[in-house]
């Protein structure tokens, strides 16, 4: 009888729930969590329309949409969490120890923690809207809270977070591959292969170019990996090096000409000449503290991955795959801690922006560290065409959302975007300012404004004025207000310091 198969019917859709957070769920959860579409890392992303959203289940779907679900997601707790593990770290661990120096330690602690946790937080926020706006697209999240502005907001913050860690890529090869090469061939300072600026544009159009000019890049999808494993290598350097380094430190080693117009400009900590720098500080404020914060912003920001790792989490749930931030998040905070600890117990107040090239300041030629630099180089090399992919999904589907592909226009944009990297590398005087601009531009917008604004337009079934809504508001005011502050007083710094001449990384 129809009454008797009813209820494992009932049962058979509750099982088939997305979600087991009953916080989190919804009537909109069960509509799309068999037809949300899939979007391939590597693809472009669909410009998903009210006509291809599948809001109502269609009428002869019951076993399609259970293969659907039960197909979909195939990536394990521990594989996410080292994907996610891999989105978070970057670049921007090379900058910890000189926020730290500018900073104290243990005000730097205090602003870890908080940067970690307002990011979980934001992970929640993002999680949640997904469920109940039926998307798994930042853009489209976007799409769906403010239409075409929203799309627009979260497409230029992706973008722009993505350049910004594409050019602290580029700063690296340009900082630590000169050093490398006089390292093996002992050239003298005037020979032109070891001008960086020549050897980014070098690099970039002898192997980064072509890879990125690749209509696949799945195949260096391995190179997150690499990014990690040199990451995890150059922690353990770090920390050996602590021990084996003295203090007071020895006199500096000849550099190169590009090192020379690094060295000044980094022993920012206010100190006198008769400071011990070899006791480390607890609490410092000076001119340079204002950039400790959009450092740390940088350092953690990986909410565009968030959602389509979360589409590809096996048996995928809300609080999954909020456990799987949770750990990704609480060991990059280890990692980051101890790399900004023992870098600067290592220098102190001479410590550099990019940790890695402080030490070419004393220790050259140390072979172990030629090592890292050669790891380091190798990963940032094959990372900038994987970072690249995204960069160019992002414009060409904002600039040609129904056109066809074209190689024409695919050679195009990735020439102007590489070449644009190029130019910011070459014209910015610092990997600091990197950090900085785009810590408190892009990855403010990324980790605070956007995630909370898509929470408080998109979860309907929570009223303006309950707990939740009123922890997004203020979540979303203080980042407006740490993205305004920190870009007006940074720009306040770059003016004050204009006069004087930059001396460079």
């Amino acid at each position: 009888m129809p009454g008797d198969r009813q209820p494992p019917a009932e049962m058979k859709r509750l099982s088939a729930a997305p979600d087991d957070d009953s916080s989190s769920t919804n009537s909109n959860d069960f509509q799309y969590s068999g037809f949300v579409k899939k979007v391939p890392l590597d693809g472009q992303y669909p410009d998903l329309d009210a006509e291809s959203q599948n809001f109502l289940p269609e009428v002869n779907s019951g076993k399609k949409k259970y293969e659907t679900e039960y197909h979909q997601g195939s990536a394990s707790f521990g594989m996410s969490v080292f994907n996610l593990g891999n989105a978070i770290m970057g670049s921007g661990i090379l900058g910890l120890s000189w926020a730290m120096a500018n900073t104290g330690i243990a005000l730097f602690v205090i602003l870890l923690v908080a940067v970690a946790v307002f990011s979980l937080y934001s992970v929640h926020l993002l999680l949640k809207t997904a469920n109940e706006g039926g998307a798994r697209v930042y853009e489209e999240l976007g799409q769906k809270a403010f239409g075409f502005p929203g799309k627009l907001a979260a497409s230029c913050a992706i973008t722009m977070q993505n350049i910004g860690a594409m050019s602290s890529y580029l700063y690296i090869i340009k900082y630590e591959l000169p050093i490398v090469i006089q390292a093996f061939t002992g050239a003298n300072n005037d020979e032109w292969y070891i001008n960086g600026d020549y050897l980014v544009l070098l690099v970039s159009l002898s192997i980064i170019l072509p890879l990125s000019l690749l209509r696949n890049l799945g195949y260096l999808g391995y190179t997150s990996g690499l990014s990690l494993l040199c990451m995890v290598f150059f922690l353990i350097v770090v920390i050996i090096k602590k021990f084996q380094i003295p203090c007071p430190l020895p006199m500096p080693e000849s550099s190169n000409e590009t090192a020379h117009r690094m060295n000044a400009s980094f022993s920012s900590v206010n100190s006198t000449d008769d400071e011990d720098t070899c006791t480390p500080k607890y609490v410092v404020f000076n001119s340079q503290t204002v950039y400790a914060l959009p450092i740390l912003i940088f350092a953690f920001v990986c909410h565009p991955t968030i959602l389509p790792m979360y589409e590809e989490l096996k048996d995928r749930s809300r609080r999954k795959m909020q456990n799987v931030a949770n750990v990704s998040f609480l060991a990059m905070f280890v990692m980051y801690l101890l790399a900004a600890v023992f870098g600067y117990l290592t220098f102190n107040i001479h410590v550099e922006a990019e940790l890695l090239h402080t030490y070419s300041r004393f220790y050259k030629k140390d072979v172990l560290l030629l090592v890292v630099r050669l790891a380091v180089l190798a990963a940032v090399t094959l990372t900038v065409p994987v970072v690249l992919f995204p960069i160019r999904t992002s414009v060409s589907h904002l600039l040609c959302p129904n056109k066809d592909f074209s190689w024409i226009r695919h050679i195009i944009i990735t020439m102007v975007l590489l070449g644009g990297t190029n130019l910011l590398v070459i014209f910015v005087p610092t990997i600091k300012d990197i950090f900085c601009f785009f810590g408190a531009s892009a990855a403010s917008m990324l980790i605070f404004i956007l995630p909370s604004a898509f929470y408080i337009k998109l979860v309907k079934k929570e009223p303006i004025n309950s707990k939740q809504k009123i922890g997004a508001i203020l979540f979303l005011i203080g980042g407006i207000v740490v993205m305004v502050g920190s870009m007006s007083l940074i720009i306040v710094d770059w003016a004050m310091n204009s006069g004087g001449g930059d001396d460079g990384h």
